[in-house]
């Protein structure tokens, strides 16, 4: 399925535990292309909301829906084939081998060569070449040899967004992405992330200011699991609702 031009989009989409409302009723919509940003003050329900996303959780009522292919229930996998894709956690999945091979067997993955993907590499002179694409767009081809777990935290974060690409997404989805790592690398990421492609769409948690400003095209605000609002990066700068419950707070944090 051609995903590159599909809108997701959420129908009251909603994740209770017990009496305890993580999402109530978001209804967003992420348009082909767009850098969207999701803020909101520590426990608004912004990474519950990307979990929904990515099925990682099953929600309590509400819909998914990746143009007009309804997502709701599928599992995790499935949806990644759909080019629905969120960041890696390569402490867990690759840290002990290098940039290259994580990336080349993300590829095979894809590829359905996962089974043969620790062979010779050499022989594989397709995925190594997409792979080494990949790594350069990324500013990465300098780290190609480099154990992932022995890197500098901001270069980890970057093959983790590698080994997001590699599986052709239409849709990236990034949880605060820069957390972690001092502002130089973070902004020096954030510049890598502005170099993707116009047909991924970026949907990213951010709480430094600075970097959602310059970076999104598209602002939500998240409040108490509920949007309170959302707009242009003018439109939130000036909101004074946007300022009272979170801009004031995260300018003083």
């Amino acid at each position: 399925m051609n995903t590159a031009a599909m809108t997701l989009r959420t129908e009251a989409l909603s994740k209770k535990w017990g009496g305890f409302a993580a999402n109530s009723d978001v209804s967003l919509t992420f348009q082909p292309g767009a850098r969207h940003a999701l803020i909101g003050p520590n426990g608004a329900g912004k990474t519950t909301f990307i979990n929904l996303l990515t099925g990682t959780f099953p929600p309590s009522a509400g819909k998914v829906w990746l143009g007009e292919t309804d997502i709701t229930h599928l599992p995790q996998h499935q949806r990644v084939k759909l080019g629905l894709t969120r960041t890696f956690q390569i402490n867990n999945l690759f840290a002990g081998m290098t940039v290259l091979e994580s990336v080349v067997l993300a590829i095979s993955e894809r590829r359905g060569l996962q089974s043969v993907w620790y062979q010779t590499v050499a022989s594989q002179s397709e995925v190594v070449e997409e792979a080494m694409a990949l790594l350069a767009s990324l500013k990465l081809t300098d780290e190609i040899n480099s154990i992932t777990r022995s890197m500098a935290y901001g270069k980890q974060r970057l093959v983790e967004i590698a080994l997001a690409l590699a599986t052709k997404p239409s849709i990236l989805l990034l949880d605060e992405p820069a957390a972690g790592i001092p502002s130089a690398e973070s902004r020096e990421l954030f510049k890598v992330i502005a170099q993707l492609p116009r047909d991924v769409t970026v949907v990213f948690i951010e709480h430094d200011m600075g970097l959602v400003f310059r970076f999104a095209d598209r602002i939500t605000v998240m409040v108490g699991g509920k949007v309170l609002t959302e707009g242009t990066p003018a439109e939130i700068a000036a909101d004074p609702r946007v300022k009272e419950v979170y801009l004031g707070e995260a300018e003083h944090a």
